[in-house]
């Protein structure tokens, strides 16, 4: 609203003004569950045995019952940590394709990491928002 036009209109519009946060507030939105976002994660494409690209991906952690977000932040390094290793060990390279990696794979990976590191039922879900190869280009057979 304009300020020329909320002093023209005097008191009403103040109490007008005034009301509507109140209005606002007591509307309840349906509570989601907290989630804790990882970004910028490199993680390596290995073909052949050989290291072909890496994918940089961005996770979003779904944090289950009984932990606090705070709680959850403080292992961040922890779930980084486990699920790069993770990538080494057995990595989570797409079958002829060197820019993406698989998401099932990757997410089934650090639901079992997580449940080591805070507990059983810590994270029940993880969303991967964007993956971005280092390479655009490196097709397997190409």
């Amino acid at each position: 609203m304009d300020r020329r036009t909320l002093i023209t209109a005097g008191p009403v519009a103040m109490a007008t003004v005034a009301a509507a946060p109140a209005v606002a507030s007591s509307s309840k939105a349906p509570e989601t569950a907290p989630a804790l976002g990882l970004p910028g994660l490199g993680l390596p494409v290995i073909a052949d045995g050989r290291l072909r690209n890496y994918v940089f991906v961005s996770l979003r952690l779904h944090i289950g019952g009984g932990k606090s977000l705070e709680e959850m932040r403080l292992k961040e390094a922890f779930f980084r940590d486990a699920l790069v290793r993770a990538a080494h060990r057995t990595p989570f390279t797409v079958a002829g394709d060197w820019t993406r990696l698989d998401e099932g794979r990757m997410s089934a990976a650090l639901v079992a990491a997580a449940n080591s590191i805070s507990g059983r039922g810590s994270v029940t879900r993880v969303e991967v928002l964007n993956q971005s190869p280092r390479r655009r280009g490196g097709m397997l057979g190409r």
